[in-house]
């Protein structure tokens, strides 16, 4: 049983790492490329990089287990990270996303999303107030082109426009800079020892420049598996360095095929699976994101669809299931009786639960809890019910 779960893991991650591979199969790679293979990493195209999937004999359950129990650093230096300064920095954002970035504090942050002109997600992002004018926001790899060619399309019309009277928002894109999440319970005992600040007072959700063995670098609580632990943006020259220094026992290195199964125990949403254009921030349960002034009267792009979902319904709804016998993968059909009323878009045999965990869409009102539904996996009918998510329940530093 336990061999079977470790096998059908393996060839999901497989199956989706293909997904991402670019047609040309010119892969780009981060700083620590050369790193991960002299600690025997075994790398896949990912978003369009050669991006480790494990390490050495080490599984992607063991690294899933000891991310749960212990801690683990990840390689996501793939990701975009952006600055965007300028006296109207706060106003462009307002509109390039439904956040109230207004009301956020200097150095917390938000979840939120790129939406398009009719309210469908171009990606998810976190972003970051450093100031009133300055903002750090990560975006995905797979979107980059996709994003920085809005930015740059959003920018030249808010710099042409009455908004730039203030002075033009300017975007730097922080190119090559590495980025590290360090997760599990142990990650914060671990940080500490190498540096002077309190990180007690660094709570899920904010962030701070950290002095760490002479590295003074952006240190953020939060990351992408329901655990504690940070996301560390470091400058291209020493990335190796930090790398070295933040990968010793008892932090594991792990890869990609472990931050798949954690992020869907937590509940999280991977692009492309399970967010993207034609799919508004209302069907996929993140109308949280979503400033509650912001809903009326906020002028956003995207507005306009984003509204008719929150006013009306939306015609599907993202679910959590639990479904018996067999695990679903992306794809696989979900019926009520024998209508298709939806779709996975990421499923996995939970390495904690020891149970197959799926997220999908289903038509409005059958997306209550305990909601009792069919999915098809391997032409055969596997009953599944609605469940609540994360489905690990999630463990962050709120202090």
């Amino acid at each position: 049983m336990i061999l079977r779960s470790v096998f059908a893991a393996h060839q999901a991650f497989k199956a989706l790492a293909r997904k991402y591979a670019t047609e040309a199969g010119q892969l780009r790679k981060t700083g620590l490329y050369d790193f991960h293979l002299e600690n025997g990493a075994k790398m896949v195209p990912f978003a369009g990089y050669s991006m480790p999937l494990s390490y050495g004999e080490v599984g992607q359950v063991a690294s899933h287990n000891h991310v749960r129990n212990s801690a683990g650093l990840f390689d996501v230096g793939h990701m975009v990270q952006s600055n965007f300064r300028g006296p109207s920095a706060t106003e462009f954002l307002e509109w390039l996303t439904p956040s109230s970035l207004s009301a956020l504090k200097p150095y917390s942050s938000t979840l939120s999303v790129i939406l398009n002109e009719k309210g469908g997600i171009i990606d998810d992002t976190v972003v970051t107030k450093h100031a009133e004018d300055a903002f750090y926001i990560v975006t995905n790899a797979g979107r980059r082109d996709r994003d920085l060619a809005w930015f740059k399309e959003k920018l030249e019309i808010w710099n042409s426009s009455e908004h730039a009277k203030k002075g033009p928002v300017e975007l730097e894109v922080l190119e090559n800079w590495g980025l590290l999440a360090l997760q599990g319970p142990k990650a914060a005992s671990y940080l500490q020892a190498l540096t002077s600040f309190d990180l007690q007072k660094l709570t899920f959700g904010t962030s701070a420049f950290v002095p760490i063995e002479g590295f003074n670098l952006h240190v953020a609580r939060g990351g992408y598996t329901g655990e504690d632990g940070f996301e560390i943006s470091i400058p291209p020259s020493q990335t190796l360095e930090v790398a070295k220094l933040l990968s010793k026992s008892p932090v594991q290195l792990t890869g990609l095929g472990a931050r798949d199964s954690l992020r869907l125990e937590a509940g999280m949403c991977l692009y492309g699976n399970d967010l993207d254009e034609n799919t508004s921030p209302v069907e996929a349960g993140l109308s949280w994101v979503i400033g509650k002034a912001r809903k009326e009267t906020g002028e956003f792009i995207g507005a306009d669809g984003v509204r008719e979902h929150l006013q009306n319904a939306p015609p599907r709804r993202r679910v959590g299931l639990m479904i018996d016998g067999a695990p679903a993968r992306q794809g696989a059909k979900i019926f009520s009786g024998d209508e298709q009323i939806g779709m996975i878009t990421s499923g996995i045999p939970s390495p904690t639960l020891n149970k197959n965990i799926a997220m999908g869409y289903v038509k409005n009102g059958l997306h209550k809890k305990g909601t009792e539904l069919d999915v098809e996996v391997r032409n055969k009918r596997r009953k599944a019910i609605v469940t609540p998510m994360p489905f690990v329940k999630s463990d962050y530093w709120r202090g």
